[in-house]
Order: structure tokens, then C-alpha cells, then sequence
């Protein structure tokens, strides 16, 4: 397997588990919210699709515009093949996400390390996460770090570990203290020592770009994903060296207690 649409077709042929043709897509969700933490000076602007498979759900962040809120009556009760087979990137790895954490859910897994993140503010919450993620990070001092997918806290942590953060994402132009961020990934892909993505890479497309530079350059790679979760894992010893993957619901999304699944490719 090399790339999603590799994975897309292995499932679409039954390879692993239940013939997705057999399955329902009982709901899909349509979601957009703003996040500004407090001490921030950004509005973080968020959308997903999720789509309930059973007892799973699957996540893909999307950007504005790229789907309406139309698709949850489009698409609720269909079939699951059918969202597989769809045009729309965001809906195929929702429902790829889906169907995977309904065949080998996160919490089931001998090889997941289940992280409880605190009930609390959102401040409280997004912290833990990111403790959480930065704990995945294993560099040597001077490293060379790419992340893609700007979070302050992980410019932060890689710093406090002794790397130099390479940052790059396609909605942010500075960190949060004011180091200038590329939207051209290439520019970070050829020269880190290590890459530190988001799963929201599995939505834009640029996800197989990533894992096949890590591959060719046996770099290192940690995911942190809430998008694609069970997608990403898929990729873990081919191309992920990390995984924190944190099902939905999304530690913004409630204040109650939730968990985050951290994984680590063997040795």
C-alpha cells in the first residue's frame, strides 16, 4: 500500500473487513466552529465532515467552500461504497475514517496508549493536548523540524527539545511569536531532519506527498490527527514513524473527559 487511494481500494475490495457496499452511513455531520483560546491573538476557523458508521464516527477537516451543509441529506442512510467512491476528498476520507475505526477501534488496540485528556476549559483541554502530542516527539538537539500544520504549543515544544522548527501551513503567514510561515511544504520536505504533520494534510491532498518524502528520505514522521485518525494509523511503519490519533468527539467539543490514542511504529 502506498498511497489513500491505495487503502481506498483495498477496503472498496473488502481487504479489510465487511464489504462497505453491506454498510449504512447512518448519519454525516456537517460542522464549522471558531476557536480563540485565551492570551491568543488568533481565530482559529474550523469545519468538518463526520460520518457515523455504527458506533464509529470518521473526521475530515475541510477548507471553506469545499462542501455544504446540503451533504448531510445528500448523503445520511447511503450506503457506505458510495461515499467511498465520491469526487469530494473530504467525504471519501470521512467515510475511509469511519469505516476504519468501526473495524479496529482506537480503544481496542493492544498497540494504542490511551492519553485522558482533563475535563475543563478549553484552555485546560488544548493544553493536555498538546502535552500530549509533544510527547510523541523524539529529536536530537539541532534537528531540523518541519510542521505542517502550524500549533504554537508544538513550535514551542520543538524548540524546548533542542530542534529548529521549519513551520508551514496554508492559512497561517507568522507564529505566535512572529517567525514567517511558508504555505510551500516542498520548501520544509527537503531539508528537515524530522516532520511533525496534521492529519488535516489527509483532507487537502497532500498527505501521500508527505509520507513519500519521509520514505525516500527515511525521515521521520509524527501525525497528530483528528482528522483521518484511523486512516493515518493505516500508515504507521510505512511512512508514520508516530501517531496521536484523537477520535471524534474532539477535545474542543466537549469539556468533559476524553481520549486521545498515541501510537509508535516498532522499532
Amino acid at each position: 500500500m502506498t498511497t489513500v487511494a491505495d487503502l481506498t481500494a483495498e477496503v472498496l475490495a473488502g481487504k479489510h473487513g465487511p464489504d462497505p457496499a453491506e454498510l449504512t452511513a447512518t448519519s454525516v455531520f456537517w460542522l464549522h466552529h471558531g476557536t480563540r483560546l485565551a492570551g491568543g491573538d488568533v481565530t482559529y476557523r474550523n469545519s468538518y465532515v463526520l460520518v457515523r458508521l455504527g458506533a464509529a464516527f470518521g473526521a475530515c477537516a475541510f477548507e471553506t467552500g469545499q462542501l455544504t451543509p446540503e451533504v448531510c441529506a445528500e448523503f445520511s442512510g447511503a450506503p457506505l461504497e458510495e461515499l467511498l467512491r465520491q469526487d469530494s476528498v473530504p467525504l471519501r476520507i470521512a467515510a475511509l475514517d469511519a469505516y476504519l475505526s468501526a473495524a479496529a477501534p482506537h480503544e481496542a488496540q493492544p498497540a494504542a496508549e490511551p492519553v485522558v485528556l482533563p475535563a475543563g476549559t478549553p484552555e485546560v483541554r488544548a493544553d493536555a493536548r498538546d502535552a500530549a502530542i509533544a510527547g510523541l516527539l523524539d529529536i536530537a538537539p539541532g534537528a531540523r523540524v518541519a510542521l505542517i500544520g502550524v500549533v504554537n504549543p508544538l513550535v514551542a515544544a520543538i524548540r524546548d527539545r533542542g530542534g529548529t522548527c521549519l513551520p508551514c501551513d496554508l492559512n497561517l503567514r507568522r507564529t505566535q511569536w512572529g517567525d514567517a510561515v511558508t504555505p510551500e511544504m516542498g520548501e520544509v520536505l527537503g531539508v528537515a531532519d524530522a516532520v511533525v504533520a496534521t492529519g488535516m494534510t489527509l483532507g487537502n491532498g497532500t498527505f501521500d506527498e508527505i509520507v513519500r518524502r519521509c520514505r525516500e528520505r527515511s525521515v521521520p514522521l509524527v501525525v497528530y490527527a483528528q482528522t483521518g485518525s484511523a486512516v493515518a494509523r493505516a500508515f504507521l511503519g510505512d511512512g508514520v514513524t508516530a501517531l496521536s490519533a484523537e477520535p471524534f468527539p474532539f477535545s474542543q467539543f466537549s469539556a468533559a473527559p476524553t481520549a486521545l490514542y498515541r501510537y509508535r511504529a516498532a522499532a
